[in-house]
C-alpha cells in the first residue's frame, strides 16, 4: 500500500466547503508519508511552522480538486487528511480558573468573612 501512496498518493484537505485533494510532488510524497507515519488525520494546527508552509504552498500553487468532480482522483490513494481550518478572527472564551485557583479564592473569601 505505501508504495501506492509513494507513486502517486493526494493529500485531503478537509476545508468548511468540504474535502479537497492536492497532488504532491515526489518528494513531498516522501516526506509527507513521513508526517502522516503515525496518525492518518493531523490538524493543521498540530505542524511545525514548516509543516504548515508547505501544505499551505501546496494548496496556493495546485487548484484544489473535489473527488466528485474529478476523474483521476478516485483511484488515487490518500496519503493523509489535513484538518485545514483557516483562522477566523475570533477570540476564545474566557478562560476558567483552574482547581487550584478557585482553591485559593474560596479560602480568601473565608479569611475575609472571619
Amino acid at each position: 500500500m505505501w508504495i501506492e501512496k509513494l507513486a502517486g498518493g493526494v493529500i485531503r484537505v478537509q476545508t468548511p466547503i468540504g474535502p479537497r485533494y492536492v497532488l504532491p510532488s515526489f518528494l513531498q510524497r516522501i516526506y509527507l508519508m513521513w508526517m502522516f507515519r503515525n496518525f492518518p488525520i493531523l490538524p493543521h494546527a498540530v505542524l511545525s511552522r514548516r509543516q504548515q508552509r508547505m501544505i499551505d504552498r501546496m494548496c496556493s500553487e495546485q487548484a484544489f480538486a473535489s473527488i466528485a468532480y474529478s476523474d483521476s482522483m478516485d483511484e488515487a490513494p490518500v496519503i493523509g487528511t489535513i484538518e485545514h481550518r483557516p483562522p477566523n478572527g475570533e477570540s476564545l472564551p474566557p478562560r476558567r480558573p483552574s482547581a487550584s485557583e478557585g482553591t485559593r479564592g474560596l479560602a480568601a473569601e473565608v479569611r475575609q468573612r472571619s
